[in-house]
C-alpha cells in the first residue's frame, strides 16, 4: 500500500464527482474515490479508493462520466487553432496558455502520416489530449481533428475513435499537370468532357461572378480540369461519413504543387455549395510557400492581396479559411488577423516538437547533440515525406558549438527544418532492440515538464498574439 499512501498524501485535485488528479514524481494519476472503480485499470486500491494509471482504457471510461472530457464541435467559434502534439505531452502547456482566450483549441490533431511516423494511434492522441484537459481542469471545450485523411478507412477509423473533426486531404484527386498544358492541349482535354456538362459550366461561370472573380475560357477550363475529381470525391466522402455523423468538416487542397487561384477557389466553393456540402473550413494552397517550421517564403504583399479575395469567397459561401503549416508564419499572421472577416483556423504541429527539442538542448545537451547528428545523416529518408528547402549540405557543424549555445540550433531555419521533419526517424531508431532516443527524450521532458510548458506558452503564445490578437 506504499503507493496508495504516497499518492493520497499528495495534493489530490477534484475533477468530477469521485474523480481526482494527483501528481507524484512527475507522474500523473487518476484517483477514484467513493464510487465503483471495478471497471478501471488499477495500480493499487483500498476499500473505497483506487489509484489508476492515466492510460487509454481509463480515458475512455472517464469520458463516459465527465462530459467536458469529450471533444466537441468548433461551430460557433470563429477563431480556432490546431495544436498538433506529436509526443503527447504538450497538452499541459497548451491549456495553460489557452485558459481565458477567445481562441478555441483543437487539442488532438494528427495525420495518419504522423501516426505512422511516431508509432501512435488515434486513441493515443485523443487520450493524451483528454488527460491534459482532466489534469488542468479545462472545461471550456476542445476539438479533435483527424488531420489530412485521404482514404475512407482512415476517416472511419478517426470517427470510431470519437474525433469531432475530419480534414479531408484531396491532393490525390487534384490534377497538377493541367497548369502546364498548352492552350491546344488544355482545350483538347476539356473537350473530353460531355458537351452538356461543359455548357452548364460555361453558362454558370464565364464572365463576371461574385467576389470580384471573373472567368475567361482558359481559367474556367483549368479550374474544371484541376478540381472536378476532387469535388466528386469530396461529395462521396461527405455523404458517406460527415453528414451522417454530424461532425466538423474541413476540405484541404493545400498539399499540392498548384497554388489555388481566386478563380479556382470560387469554382470549387460554388460546386461544393451546389452539392450541399457544408464546410466549416477550407484550406487553399496559398501563393508563396508554407514550409515546415519556418516563416512564410514569398511576396507578402501578393499574399495579402490574394488572402483578401480568398476570405471574401469563403465568407460568400459560408465557411472560414484554414491556414495549414501555420507554424511560425509570423510575417503573414498580421495579414491573416486583419483580413479574416468571419474568423480563421490556423494549424500548428511540428513547432511543438521543436520546442520539446529546445528543452532537451538546455537540460540535456549531449542528447540533443546525438539527435542532431543523427537527423542530419538521415535527412534524405525524411524528405520522402516532407518538402523542405534545406538539405544535408545546409546543416551547420556543431563540433565547435558549446553546450550553452546549442539552443541556437532551434532558431536557425535550416536546422529547424531538418529537426522538424526527422521526428519519426528519431523516435523510432533502435539498436539491439532498444530505442536509441525515445525513452531518454521522454524522460527528460517528464523531468522538465514545467520548462516545456513555459516554452510552449511563450512560443505558441506568439502565434496567438500575431494571428488572433490574443
Amino acid at each position: 500500500m506504499n503507493k496508495l499512501v504516497e499518492i493520497c498524501a499528495s495534493v489530490m485535485i477534484p475533477r468530477g464527482e469521485g474523480f481526482y488528479t494527483a501528481c507524484v514524481d512527475n507522474v500523473d494519476y487518476l484517483v477514484v474515490k467513493g464510487r465503483d472503480f471495478s471497471s478501471f485499470d488499477i495500480i493499487v486500491s483500498d476499500s473505497d479508493i483506487a489509484i489508476c494509471p492515466q492510460n487509454n482504457k481509463n480515458a475512455k471510461l472517464l469520458r463516459g462520466y465527465i462530459d467536458y472530457l469529450n471533444p466537441v464541435s468548433r461551430k460557433g467559434h470563429p477563431y480556432t487553432i490546431g495544436l498538433g502534439d506529436r509526443l503527447g505531452c504538450a497538452g499541459e502547456g497548451h491549456l495553460k496558455l489557452m485558459k481565458g482566450k477567445k481562441v478555441f483549441p483543437v487539442l488532438a490533431q494528427q495525420s495518419i502520416r504522423e501516426l505512422n511516423l511516431t508509432g501512435r494511434t488515434y486513441d493515443d492522441v485523443l487520450s493524451s489530449a483528454m488527460w491534459a484537459v482532466f489534469n488542468e481542469g479545462y472545461t471550456s471545450g476542445f476539438g479533435a481533428d483527424g488531420d489530412h485523411l485521404k482514404q475512407p478507412f482512415e476517416i472511419e477509423y478517426a470517427i470510431a475513435c470519437g474525433y469531432s473533426m475530419i480534414t479531408l486531404d484531396c491532393s490525390e484527386h487534384i490534377d497538377n499537370t493541367i497548369v502546364k498544358l498548352s492552350d491546344n492541349e488544355l482545350k483538347a482535354k476539356y473537350e473530353e468532357i460531355s458537351p452538356e456538362i461543359r455548357e452548364k459550366y460555361e453558362k454558370k461561370y464565364l464572365g463576371e461572378c461574385d467576389c470580384g472573380v471573373s472567368f475567361d475560357m482558359r481559367s474556367l477550363m483549368q479550374s474544371v480540369l484541376i478540381y472536378s475529381d476532387a469535388i466528386e470525391y469530396t461529395h462521396e466522402i461527405y455523404e458517406r461519413f460527415i453528414k451522417p455523423n454530424d461532425i466538423d468538416f474541413e476540405m484541404s487542397i493545400d498539399e499540392t504543387a498548384t497554388p489555388t487561384s481566386p478563380e479556382n477557389h470560387y469554382f470549387l466553393a460554388s460546386e461544393l455549395y451546389s452539392r450541399g456540402i457544408e464546410c466549416e473550413t477550407l484550406a487553399p494552397r496559398f501563393c508563396g510557400e508554407f514550409q515546415k517550421g519556418i516563416d512564410y517564403i514569398g511576396d507578402v504583399l501578393e499574399f495579402e492581396k490574394e488572402y483578401r479575395t480568398h476570405d471574401e469567397i469563403a465568407r460568400h459561401f459560408g465557411y472560414r479559411l484554414s491556414v495549414h503549416s501555420g507554424s511560425d508564419k509570423f510575417s503573414v499572421f498580421p495579414i491573416v488577423r486583419e483580413n479574416s472577416s468571419c474568423g480563421v483556423h490556423v494549424k500548428t504541429a511540428g513547432t511543438n516538437w521543436l520546442e520539446a527539442l529546445r528543452v532537451i538542448a538546455i537540460c540535456e545537451p549531449s542528447l540533443l547533440r546525438e539527435i542532431y547528428i543523427y537527423a542530419v545523416e538521415n535527412l534524405p529518408k525524411a524528405q520522402v515525406y516532407y518538402h523542405i528547402r534545406s538539405n544535408k549540405e545546409d546543416a551547420p557543424s556543431i563540433e565547435n558549438i558549446s553546450d550553452s549555445e546549442l539552443r541556437r540550433l532551434l532558431d536557425a531555419d535550416d536546422t529547424r527544418q531538418i529537426l522538424h521533419i526527422t521526428y519519426g526517424l528519431i523516435l523510432n531508431e533502435k539498436k539491439d532492440g532498444e530505442y536509441v532516443f525515445r525513452d531518454r527524450l521522454y524522460d527528460c521532458l517528464k523531468r522538465n515538464r514545467d520548462s516545456y510548458s513555459e516554452g510552449l506558452i511563450k512560443h505558441i503564445g506568439r502565434h496567438l498574439a500575431l494571428a488572433f490578437g490574443e
